[in-house]
C-alpha cells in the first residue's frame, strides 16, 4: 500500500510541477490533496459502511479543489505566487481547523477513529487496500506515460506548444484531472501524507534530468521506495510505538520547500 501511494503522490507532483511550471507544485501545497481528504473523511465518518467508495470522492473532493485553486490563480496566465497562495487558502478552507471542529461536534465518536488516518500514515492496512488503490495507480501509470510528449510541449511554453500543436488548456486541464485522481487514490488509503509530489521530482531530475520518458517512471519507484523507507523508519524510531508517516514525511519535506521557495525569490 505505502509502495503504490508513494508512486501516485510522485507521479501528481511530475504532472503538477510540468503543467504549472512551477518547482513548487505539489499536490499537498496547492489544495489537492486537503480536498480529497476531506471529501474521504466524510464518507468515512457519514457512510462507513461505503468504505469502497473514498476513492472515488476523494477524486470529486481533490477535483473541486484543483480547479478552485486553478481559477483564483489564473490573471492572464499562470501566476506561481498567486498558486501557491491560493493553494494554502484552499487548503486551510477545506481541511482547517473549523472542518474538523464542526465534524468533531457533530460525530465525536467516529472523528476519534480517523485521527491516525489523518496524520498520515499505514496502520491497520491490508491486501483490500491495495486491491482499492491499484486500478487508479494503474489507470495513473497508463495516462502519464501517454501524456510524455503534452508534459514536454506545455515545458516548453504555452506559445511554443501551441506553435507545434498542442491545444495547451485542454492538455492542461486533462492532466490536472489525472494529477487529481493520483493523489486522491493515495489520499484514500495513507491520509495526509505530504511533501512527497514535490521532493522526488527534484531528486529524479537531479538523476536522469529533465527528459518525461525518464523522469516518469524514475519519479514513481522513487516514490515508492520513498514511503517504504519512511514507514519503516517510522516504526523503528520509537518502538514498540510508531511515529505517523505524514509526520515524519513533514519534517522532511517543510526545509526542502524553504529551500525552494528561497531559489524561486531569487528568479
Amino acid at each position: 500500500v505505502g509502495f503504490l501511494a508513494g508512486m501516485n503522490l510522485a507521479l501528481a507532483g511530475v504532472i503538477l510541477q510540468g503543467i504549472l511550471r512551477n518547482p513548487l507544485a505539489d499536490p499537498g501545497i496547492i489544495g489537492i490533496t486537503s480536498g480529497g481528504a476531506l471529501a474521504a473523511m466524510i464518507i468515512m465518518i457519514l457512510m462507513p459502511t461505503y468504505v469502497m467508495l473514498v476513492p472515488i470522492g476523494a477524486f470529486v473532493g481533490a477535483l473541486v479543489a484543483s480547479f478552485l485553486v486553478y481559477g483564483i490563480s489564473w490573471q492572464g496566465g499562470l501566476n506561481p505566487l498567486r498558486l501557491i497562495l491560493a493553494g494554502v487558502a484552499g487548503g486551510g478552507f477545506f481541511f482547517g481547523g473549523d472542518t474538523l471542529t464542526i465534524l468533531s461536534v457533530f460525530y465525536p465518536d467516529r472523528v476519534q477513529g480517523t485521527v491516525s488516518w489523518m496524520a498520515g500514515g499505514f496502520v491497520g492496512r491490508s491486501w483490500d487496500d491495495v486491491m482499492m488503490i491499484w486500478p487508479y495507480t494503474a489507470i495513473g501509470i497508463i495516462g502519464s506515460m501517454i501524456s510524455i510528449r503534452w508534459l514536454t510541449l506545455l515545458s516548453l511554453g504555452d506559445d511554443t506548444a501551441r506553435t507545434l500543436g498542442a491545444h495547451v488548456e485542454r492538455c492542461r486541464l486533462s492532466l490536472l484531472v489525472l494529477a487529481s485522481l493520483l493523489a486522491a487514490s493515495a489520499v484514500s488509503v495513507s491520509g495526509m501524507l505530504g511533501f512527497v509530489g514535490l521532493i522526488v521530482p527534484h531528486v529524479a531530475r537531479l538523476i536522469v534530468g529533465v527528459d518525461y520518458r525518464y523522469l516518469i517512471p524514475t519519479s514513481m519507484v522513487f516514490g515508492g521506495i520513498l514511503i517504504v523507507y519512511a514507514d519503516t523508519l517510522a516504526r523503528m524510531m520509537i518502538a514498540p510505538g510508531e511515529i505517523p508517516v505524514g509526520v515524519l514525511m513533514s519534517f522532511l519535506g517543510a526545509p526542502f520547500f524553504l529551500y525552494l521557495l528561497k531559489g524561486v525569490g531569487r528568479r
